[in-house]
């Protein structure tokens, strides 16, 4: 038996329950750099608790659809960001919280030029691009503590495209 999770348009308000879509939608906060730039300031919580801001470079497989997977994961100390360094959309994977373990999991694709960023907390799938490089900027948590949870899923889960 598995378990098939169609892929939905990702919105701020839609993965607002998991984290911040980043991107540049709107007017600009502000224009600096001699009006040659328009600053969209402040697009992430990002939360790191007792631990320090830090900045990775990763370099994630491209995977295709369907995708198959039964690992979430979480991270209990700090939010976690993910920018990608090509412009393309990649799949984001999500789950509710119900108690203490991953809900029904949700699947998103952002479109090109968005990064999220997830809530200190959130069920989350790995690294998924579909297409591109696969190189991301990551932004996460350093320091002391245990800041990974991982969760197998009884059955497996299949991401479809409509």
């Amino acid at each position: 038996m598995s378990v098939q999770i169609t892929i939905q348009s990702i919105t701020a308000e839609a993965f607002a329950p998991y984290g911040d879509l980043i991107d540049c939608a709107g007017d600009p906060d502000m224009i600096i750099n001699l009006d040659k730039c328009g600053r969209y300031h402040d697009r992430a919580n990002m939360d790191f608790g007792t631990g320090r801001a830090g900045l990775s470079l990763f370099n994630a497989q491209l995977r295709t659809l369907p995708y198959e997977f039964n690992l979430v994961e979480r991270h209990p100390l700090g939010s976690q960001a993910f920018i990608p360094m090509s412009a393309d959309g990649f799949l984001v994977i999500v789950a509710p919280d119900v108690d203490g373990t991953p809900g029904t999991p949700i699947a998103f694709e952002t479109q090109p030029g968005q990064g999220i960023n997830f809530h200190k907390g959130t069920w989350h799938g790995v690294l998924t691009p579909l297409s591109g490089s696969g190189q991301f900027a990551v932004v996460d948590r350093i320091g002391d503590g245990n800041n990974l949870t991982e969760f197998s899923l009884d059955t497996p889960h299949f991401v479809v495209r409509v």
